[in-house]
């Protein structure tokens, strides 16, 4: 018996299939390990106290650590959660959104140096402006980049879905640039007020994915 054309095109388009799905496999991968290195670097910033000190006292001193620490951990973890549940929507992907994942990635890999700087240099007056102004625009541009990633996800056609269903799941994403640029410029009414407007901002994303809303 003669195969017919359709019966000769099935295994191309399960290989093709099979193949996409380890390409986009690969490439969450690699996010996932830079997200697991960048939220373990956090902690690495947290000083313990030396033999003698007193430890009470010691603690005490490094609240701005602890709270940094809690607000990156949060906001990575929020991060991650956004860049999974875009790739559930994720159906084929080219080089050139590679290469928009890999720019995506250079400031989440980046946030535990501002962490460290907001942890170190928050309680002084002179400095802790410019800190949490870095940390900011970090969060900013991490924001932004997940547009990035959105918008060419839908012009190109890399979504399972029709782009009108899935911009209701990820309707957060237009919000992040603007929510995250506001927290950031409040650093010059109060630094205090912008970390806790950050700190506000993930636990926001976190409450709002629970009814299907995600950002960066």
């Amino acid at each position: 018996m003669v195969p017919s054309r359709a019966d000769e095109s099935e295994p191309s388009v399960r290989d093709a299939g099979k193949e996409t799905a380890k390409e986009t496999a690969r490439l969450e991968t690699f996010v996932d390990g830079v997200f697991a290195i960048a939220i373990t670097l956090l902690v690495l910033d947290i000083r313990i106290p030396e033999p003698g000190e007193d430890l009470v006292v010691a603690l005490a001193r490094q609240w701005p650590s602890f709270v940094a620490y809690v607000i990156s951990f949060l906001s990575i973890g929020v991060m991650w959660v956004s860049h999974h549940r875009l790739f559930q929507m994720i159906s084929r992907i080219t080089t050139t959104f590679l290469y928009l994942n890999v720019l995506f990635l250079l400031p989440v890999a980046f946030i535990p140096y501002p962490t460290a700087l907001v942890a170190q240099h928050f309680q002084e007056p002179d400095a802790r402006t410019a800190a949490v102004l870095l940390y900011g625009l970090v969060s900013v541009l991490i924001a932004v980049m997940f547009n990035v990633l959105w918008r060419y996800a839908t012009r190109h056609r890399l979504l399972s879905m029709a782009p009108g269903e899935a911009l209701g799941a990820v309707r957060g994403y237009a919000l992040g640039p603007l929510a995250y640029a506001i927290a950031t410029l409040v650093v010059f009414i109060s630094p205090l007020l912008s970390m806790a407007g950050f700190a506000g901002l993930a636990v926001f994303w976190m409450l709002s994915g629970r009814e299907g809303a995600a950002s960066g």
